[in-house]
């Protein structure tokens, strides 16, 4: 075992490098934990309704789903069954409070226990069609106490454990953390705190990217068995330069935006998860603020505000001009969950304008998640698109000829 998980640790295409340690991982923890707090919300106010479409559980669970290799797919447990009346959260009233006074739970509570004990509670609902898959959501509530779920993570602790353990049911579930524990303790220098690590590599061992190994006496075969990963070794390759160049992409447009908002006469924020990224000779952070403005950094709202991309602030009152999100391939509903913890957090001091910025083909994907009834709220925001080739082609102009916010608001488009 102890072989296989370095060499997982070191392969390009493997869970560990292309999305254990992406940085996108991190950044949308808060967003989802805020998600599901407003799933909660509106399941006790009696507004969630009863279909999947649109709900804001569809926002969290796509959110989540939208993220690369382990969770695709996720979506699929909570889409409506009609024919099987399945998961029976939509039409049963009692089954939705249920729900979520255990989603509150674990967003409330601090220990093990307390988490163990809220799946145990919703395991004696016997709510058809609400098994396992629910731990998707308390993994990002509880990444050190709660593993991921999905048929390869069952599939690879089975082939690796010995185990026989099934889908669908909240017992074996348990087990099988209690198992993924040992695991992770038994060799916490090549893995992590976060459960996802371990998860990570028997979700790899799952889809048959490497057979689970045969023991020391065999290592001769397991070499042998692993020639097939290194005979992948291209297209994983291929598709590690992809995502650097995802986030080479995503870095260059902050960099515009950082570079424009100081030529006119703003302070600027970088987002503090990327603050170190390489940039044009130095750090996208050189020239930035190092701490946000004192009343945002006393709003319940802080640590995301801290995550939101680009903030262009007025130096003499520390109000925020603007505020970017740049969504270059990823969900767009955490950014917006973003913007509205600004909008909201700080009431008194509203920012004066708010920006999605996305390349060009995924204007009506921001148009269509503006559409959600959970993002209710965002119109009355008035938040704007900003196109990559607007930006690009006008930057250099608003940079020596522009003043204020009245140039880069000529570019965007609105969205209400």
């Amino acid at each position: 075992m102890r072989y296989l998980f370095a060499r997982w640790r070191d392969d390009p295409g493997g869970t560990y490098q292309s999305w254990f340690l992406w940085e996108q991982r991190l950044k949308n923890f808060r967003s989802i934990r805020r998600g599901i707090a407003a799933v909660v919300a509106e399941i006790e106010a009696g507004n969630f309704g009863n279909v999947y479409k649109g709900s804001s559980l569809e926002t969290v669970v796509g959110s989540i789903a939208e993220q690369r290799q382990i969770f695709k797919g996720a979506d699929h447990a909570f889409l409506w069954k009609p024919k099987l009346r399945i998961p029976d959260i939509y039409e049963n009233r009692d089954n939705q409070l249920a729900f979520a006074r255990f989603l509150q739970t674990c967003a409330c509570c601090t220990g093990e226990a307390q988490v163990i004990g809220a799946i145990q509670a919703l395991d004696r609902e016997a709510i058809k069609g609400l098994g396992p898959a629910a731990a998707n959501l308390l993994y990002f509530l509880h990444p050190t106490l709660v593993p991921p779920f999905n048929t390869a993570i069952v599939k690879g602790y089975n082939a690796l454990c010995g185990a026989k353990m099934k889908l669908g049911r909240w017992d074996e579930y348990l087990a099988m953390r209690r198992g993924m524990l040992a695991l992770n303790e038994q060799y916490r220098d090549l893995l992590s705190n976060d459960l996802g690590a371990v998860a990570g590599a028997l979700f790899d061992i799952g889809t048959g990217r490497y057979p689970s190994p045969p023991g020391e006496t065999a290592l001769a075969q397991w070499e042998a068995d692993l020639a097939r990963v290194r005979e992948e070794a291209d297209l994983a390759n291929k598709a590690m330069r992809a995502a650097r160049e995802e986030d080479r992409t995503h870095t260059e447009i902050q960099g515009w935006l950082r570079d424009l908002g100081r030529a006119l006469g703003f302070e600027v924020w970088v987002a503090s998860n990327d603050r170190n990224r390489p940039y044009a000779g130095g750090r996208l952070a050189d020239g930035c603020r190092d701490h946000l403005p004192e009343a945002m950094e006393n709003t319940p709202a802080v640590e995301a505000i801290r995550l939101i991309d680009v903030l262009w602030i007025e130096a003499a009152t520390g109000r925020v001009a603007a505020a970017f999100e740049v969504e270059h391939t990823t969900s767009i509903y955490s950014g917006i969950v973003r913007m509205l913890d600004l909008a909201l957090g700080l009431p008194a001091q509203p920012a004066h304008a708010l920006f999605l910025v996305a390349p060009d083909a995924r204007e009506g994907d921001v148009r269509d998640q503006l559409l959600r009834p959970a993002f209710s709220r965002v119109a009355d925001l008035n938040v704007r698109f900003i196109a990559y080739s607007e930006l690009e082609k006008h930057r250099e102009a608003i940079a020596r000829f522009g003043q204020g916010m009245k140039a880069i608001e000529a570019i965007a488009r609105r969205l209400k």
